[in-house]
């Protein structure tokens, strides 16, 4: 069978196990990975190449992934991101819009745009009741924010990946990568909150706090943290990581690694915010935070597999070679295998691993440089997010979201912000190279 039989049969079979049956995206992806191996006529080197995609993703993101998750979970239970939210809701005086920045903020340092929803969603719903709003308006906010970033920000997983796949040449550089992520995701969040303002038929006037001072329990306000405890395990690992890219000390070198600086930021979070709390509450949210992040690490892993298997059937090349010959614009080949793979298979985490792995291989045949590269597949990725997409589930179960809401809202919107970030990459490419 070809290798573009193969991507297709493969892609469809993925879909039919996790959107048709609703089978966990792990065995879905491990049992997509066997077919591959199995229609390449690969059956000896199907498991070597299962094993080694998945540790080769393991040995890269365990720490990371764990250190944000850690940090998450104390911060939401400790009280911090209360104390955050509440702060940027007084800045911005617009929470509809705050609670997107909020999403926006979260989504890259929780190592987990599904996580950062989930924390903040209670400040969403509490928002929404108070000031009467439309049901799904602050919610499709929060998602939308941590879509945003998650996609298009380093150090978020999918972007590290892309600059480990591609390797350290002069060919990529971390620092433009953090610059050109910033300067496309800003302008995409904001198509993200008028979306969401539009879609709901609200005006932006009405998107504004009308403060009220709800009564205060002192025992409450006892245990939380300062505002430098809510921030430090957040903006010290930030801190640390652009310094890593911006100087050529050896010393942030090492603490300036992603892995060690979440960890420094996890340790943060567990001494700072928690000096009200008795050890043993804070071990368990240790222990939580460690559980969530294995959860995560099984589905990046079943996409490093993929991907492994995919690249031994040597699908990026076919596919790569199929597309240069078509019509479509080489700025847009990385945009559509990003599209095509998310919406087949879903997890949009997922989706930047496998998308890497087939667009590194045609690099020089687009002759494009790679951070447009990253940020043409990036903008695909936004499309189309549908029933085989954790988070589509996320909104339905935990923000009480109907279908035809989370389609209008996520979906929809998922689709808007993906053109516009398609439209600023391809902006910047003319402009600037």
């Amino acid at each position: 069978m070809g290798q573009i039989s193969i991507l297709l049969v493969t892609l469809l079979f993925i879909l039919i196990l996790t959107a048709r049956l609703r089978v966990h995206p792990f065995l879905s992806l491990i049992a997509g990975s066997l077919l591959v191996g199995v229609l390449a006529g690969e059956t000896e080197g199907t498991m070597e190449a299962i094993t080694t995609g998945m540790s080769s993703i393991f040995a890269e993101y365990a720490i990371v992934v764990t250190g944000g998750s850690i940090i998450g979970v104390i911060l939401q239970k400790s009280g911090a991101t209360s104390i955050i939210a509440d702060d940027i809701i007084k800045i911005f005086k617009k929470p509809v819009l705050a609670l997107l920045l909020l999403g926006f903020m979260f989504a890259v340092p929780m190592m987990c745009l599904i996580l950062a929803f989930i924390i903040f969603l209670p400040v969403a719903k509490d928002l929404s009741e108070k000031l009467n709003l439309k049901k799904g308006v602050t919610e499709g906010a929060l998602a939308l924010g941590t879509m945003v970033s998650f996609g298009l920000i380093y150090p978020s997983p999918g972007i590290y990946a892309f600059i480990r796949d591609v390797g350290p040449t002069a060919e990529i550089s971390a620092f433009r990568v953090l610059v050109t992520g910033l300067l496309i995701a800003v302008p995409v969040s904001l198509v993200g909150y008028l979306y969401i303002i539009k879609v709901y038929n609200m005006k932006t006037k009405e998107d504004y706090f009308r403060h009220t001072s709800p009564a205060k329990n002192p025992a409450v306000v006892q245990v939380l943290p300062t505002r430098v405890a809510c921030y430090a395990p957040i903006v010290i690992p930030v801190i640390l990581i652009v310094m890593r890219i911006t100087t050529h000390s050896p010393v942030f070198y090492f603490i300036g690694n992603p892995g060690m600086a979440l960890m420094s930021g996890a340790v943060m979070a567990m001494v700072l915010p928690t000096r009200n709390f008795v050890s043993a509450d804070v071990r368990a949210w240790v222990e939580k935070g460690i559980r969530r992040s294995g959860l995560v690490m099984l589905d990046i892993c079943g996409g490093g597999a993929l991907g492994a298997t995919l690249a031994m059937a040597g699908v990026g090349e076919a596919l790569g070679n199929m597309l240069l010959v078509s019509s479509i614009p080489a700025l847009l080949i990385p945009f559509v295998i990003g599209a095509a793979i998310q919406t087949v298979q879903g997890s949009r985490m997922v989706t930047l691993f496998v998308a890497s792995a087939l667009v590194v291989p045609i690099m020089p045949q687009l002759g494009l440089p790679a951070e447009i590269v990253l940020f043409s597949m990036a903008s695909g990725t936004f499309l189309i997010s549908h029933f085989n997409d954790p988070f589509f589930w996320v909104l339905g179960d935990f923000a009480d979201m109907e279908i035809p809401q989370i389609l209008k809202t996520y979906t929809m919107g998922g689709i808007v912000m993906g053109i516009t970030s398609m439209t600023i990459t391809g902006v910047i490419y003319h402009a600037f190279y």
